[in-house]
């Protein structure tokens, strides 16, 4: 998956929008006001990266702990959230090692851990259209 089809991915996720807090080379995506992904083009100076991000476009999505181990463990493209709690987030190097479907469904997870954390009434207007 490349950075276009990504941000095309993420923007169509119901209620989203992006927003640009930290400079136009940092793209935020919000649901209801609440982050769940960012993406944003690796420099390779990433203190503690190993430069892996280096000239590819990467996301951080929000991870159950446990699952964000594994994801790790699975693939070299996801490492510990870059600039994120490392914990509850992954950073995904979008270098193409890992299928498209995986990534979306990455993103999936961190649309609904973000949605699952809102208000009853904020959740309810959006798994109505889910």
């Amino acid at each position: 998956m490349d950075s276009i089809k990504a941000k095309r991915y993420l923007l169509n996720k119901l209620e989203t929008i992006e927003y640009f807090p930290f400079g136009d080379d940092v793209s935020v995506f919000k649901v209801k006001h609440k982050m769940f992904a960012t993406l944003a083009l690796g420099k390779g100076n990433e203190k503690g990266t190993g430069g892996k991000m280096a000239g590819h476009y990467c996301v951080n999505l929000k991870c159950d702990p446990e699952e964000a181990v594994m994801l790790r463990d699975i693939f070299s493209a996801v490492i510990p959230g870059y600039h994120m709690n490392k914990a509850q987030w992954n950073t995904v190097i979008l270098d193409g090692s890992i299928p498209q479907g995986e990534i979306e469904r990455m993103i999936d997870n961190s649309y609904m851990l973000v949605v699952s954390k809102m208000t009853k009434k904020d959740q309810a207007s959006l798994l109505l259209h889910l």
